[in-house]
């Protein structure tokens, strides 16, 4: 699935099972609150803190999801084209940054 039906499913989720979409503060907060549960996964199940046994269950596919979600929530709420954006963004990357990983001496 491309973005910008990504962003229509959440849409279409939004009218069909939801109110209304949370305003734009609420859902910066709920976007904050998902990634702090992904960087608790990834710092206690690949970083040097220990694993507690309540988070082991944990699915960090899941979670990476959630942050989707709220993500595609707010491109909807602003009137962002996640696609064009992102397409744009990886066409800079592109130009901008293949020379410059290939020379940088750290990532050989």
């Amino acid at each position: 699935m491309d973005l910008k039906n990504a962003q229509l499913d959440v849409d279409n989720w939004i009218k069909n099972h939801g109110v209304r979409y949370f305003n734009e503060l609420t859902n910066m907060a709920q976007l904050t609150e998902e990634v702090g549960e992904v960087a608790r996964i990834i710092a206690r199940r690949y970083g040097e803190q220990s694993e507690k046994e309540s988070d082991k269950n944990k699915d960090l596919g899941e979670e990476l999801a959630d942050v989707v979600f709220v993500v595609l929530c707010l491109a909807n709420q602003t009137g962002v084209d996640l696609q064009a954006a992102f397409d744009k963004k990886m066409d800079l990357k592109t130009k901008r940054d293949h020379d410059r990983h290939h020379n940088n001496e750290k990532l050989k």
